[in-house]
């Protein structure tokens, strides 16, 4: 019998004061078997750093076609791709010809060996951001893991600041590849 995904529950605070979008978003995040604490709350952080009312967890590591999250317009028109980990640069590739921005939410202790072996393909892609989050970053949102979480996420200048009642983490990805201003969010 197959086992199936872990259902969590997140209520996001977002101020994000350099797009000036201040929401609240109850989110439902299905966590595949295979996947990590730490990679569920990189998804959700994805969720804080590009929200938008149309913004959507795609089917990400149970779908070759889907990537973690995504936003598409009334038409369908992919408008931005976001992928968490290390994927394949032949996904970020093809991504980036389907969708108008594609954004790459790297962790881990390889992600900057899958960066030196990935760089010189991915850097010719325009519309592409590669962000590398910190290790020590990434396992203490794994911390704030719970089944249901009440979440604040207050971005201003470029600085990052994820809080809940088991505490406060301040977040500053290194940009590897593109940019990260209000434009590109």
């Amino acid at each position: 019998m197959a086992i199936k995904a872990t259902v969590f529950k997140a209520t996001l605070q977002i101020a994000d004061m350099d797009r000036h979008y201040y929401a609240d978003h109850a989110l439902t995040l299905a966590r595949h078997p295979s996947e990590t604490d730490e990679r569920m709350m990189v998804r959700l952080l994805a969720f804080a750093l590009f929200a938008d009312d149309a913004l959507a967890f795609g089917k990400g590591m149970s779908g070759d076609d889907e990537p973690d999250l995504w936003l598409k317009d009334l038409t369908g028109e992919i408008k931005r791709w976001i992928e968490v980990g290390l994927p394949d640069e032949r996904v970020i590739r093809k991504a980036c010809g389907r969708a108008d921005r594609v954004v790459v939410l790297s962790y881990g202790r390889a992600a900057g060996i899958w960066w030196n072996e990935n760089r010189d393909k991915l850097q010719r892609q325009n519309n592409l951001t590669v962000l590398k989050l910190p290790s020590v970053t990434t396992l203490a949102l794994a911390a704030l893991a719970s089944r249901t979480m009440q979440l604040q996420c207050t971005i201003q200048e470029g600085h990052i600041m994820m809080t809940s009642d088991a505490g406060m983490i301040e977040i500053e990805p290194q940009i590897l590849h593109g940019g990260l201003g209000p434009a590109d969010r």
